[in-house]
């Protein structure tokens, strides 16, 4: 049977392989596994390697075709049909406490959908493809979206080499090393489509008891790391007046940041994720303390808005508390638009097969959202319990998993016959 547009006989339905799906999720949840759960796979650590080389090994199972490219970006297709593949896929890597879902749920029930296909005598009439992206968690070198950056030519090959990790590892090297340093170019192959598919990782999902999002776009996202210098000096000897205070002023900071996210309200999000202070004593006012901003919008004006509220504010909290303020970025995203034909496929084909469906938009970012800068894109997601992701206890109901891969199963049929 060679149809894109499949249609089951009367009455039946294609339907992936429940058990399979689940059954690599749990293996590749192994990989890097934590004591009670989770996983820790940061990018290009053994573990992502070990990761890595299973989830290849399953797809040269498949015939699959696979290329490494210089980043180390994996790409496996089904060189069935002809043109450019309809591709799915995300990535395997985690943050230090990830859960088994992130990410490695959108790149198995990938390898699950060409499975299904293989064995029901489905041939598309475009290739098909998985596509698993380097460092998309950012975790341990940034930006995140780092691999999926370099293959839709947002970032020369040479440039991502260099990055240094929060290790002081360099990128590169680290490529080598785990002999994921390919040899296929950035830019990659231009797919005809793409479609992600993912956990939500946010509560809305659940919240509104709603089975799947069809997912209409990516928020901004704008890092920045702040230091703020003062002067270290006795915690018992020195007047309140008299002190140059780095911590109190990162306390003012991460203040302003949350009333400037109640203010602007809507989809404005702001985080102080991590701090460092020094000396970090009991007993000294702190010399330095070096933070970081994370701050997301759905739309661009206002995202610059924030930006610049916040440097109007670092200025003034320098001289008010006689402090030095150095702002560095770290990554900037701007908001991403999915395309409407395929957000509309994903919703017709989420209610076809009986599910309630929530357009939204998504409040991390994807490798979905460098795709979209190639080709066609969409995202499907699927509920998370307690909105929990980047966490051991990240869980998703076998049932809701199943939806989604069936879901993503269809889209990538009718993607792989339709002509955009």
């Amino acid at each position: 049977m060679r149809s894109a547009e499949f249609v089951p006989p009367h009455g039946t339905r294609v339907d992936i392989n429940d058990r399979r799906l689940m059954k690599r999720i749990m293996a590749l949840g192994e990989v890097g596994g934590l004591p009670g759960g989770g996983c820790n796979r940061l990018a290009l650590t053994d573990a992502d390697r070990d990761g890595r080389n299973l989830v290849v090994a399953w797809m040269r199972d498949l015939n699959m075709n696979v290329a490494i490219d210089v980043v180390g970006n994996i790409v496996g297709t089904w060189q069935v049909g002809t043109g450019a593949p309809v591709m799915t896929g995300s990535h395997i890597d985690t943050v230090r406490t990830g859960g088994l879902y992130d990410g490695n749920y959108g790149v198995l029930a990938g390898l699950e959908v060409i499975e299904t296909c293989q064995e029901r005598g489905i041939e598309p009439r475009r290739p098909l493809a998985v596509g698993i992206f380097t460092d998309e968690e950012g975790a341990r070198y940034a930006p995140d979206m780092l691999g999926s950056l370099v293959y839709v030519g947002g970032m020369l090959p040479e440039t991502a080499h260099d990055v240094i990790g929060i290790d002081g590892t360099r990128l590169g090297d680290e490529l080598e090393r785990i002999g994921y340093l390919g040899a296929t170019p950035c830019p990659g192959v231009v797919p005809h489509a793409f479609v992600e598919l993912h956990i939500e990782q946010g509560p809305l999902l659940e919240v509104n008891q709603v089975r799947i999002g069809a997912v209409t776009g990516v928020q901004g996202i704008s890092w920045q790391e702040v230091t703020i210098e003062g002067q270290s000096n006795h915690a018992g000897t020195t007047p309140m007046h008299l002190r140059k205070d780095p911590a109190f002023a990162a306390a003012k900071l991460t203040v302003f940041l949350r009333d400037l996210a109640t203010r602007l309200a809507g989809n404005q999000v702001c985080t102080v994720g991590k701090i460092d202070v020094h000396p970090n004593l009991t007993n000294v006012v702190p010399s330095k303390v070096v933070m970081t901003l994370d701050v997301r919008n759905t739309d661009e004006s206002i995202l610059q808005s924030a930006e610049a509220d916040i440097a109007r504010f670092c200025e003034e909290l320098a001289v008010a508390e006689r402090v030095r303020i150095v702002r560095r970025p770290l990554a900037r995203f701007e908001p991403v638009i999915f395309d409407d034909r395929v957000v509309d496929l994903v919703e017709s084909v989420a209610r076809d097969r009986g599910n309630s469906v929530q357009r939204m938009p998504s409040g991390a970012g994807h490798d979905a959202q460098m795709l979209a800068r190639l080709c066609p894109t969409g995202m499907i997601f699927v509920p998370s319990h307690g909105g929990l992701s980047h966490n051991v206890n990240e869980h998703t109901d076998e049932a809701d998993l199943v939806s989604g891969a069936n879901i993503l199963l269809d889209v990538m049929l009718r993607l792989a016959g339709t002509n955009f």
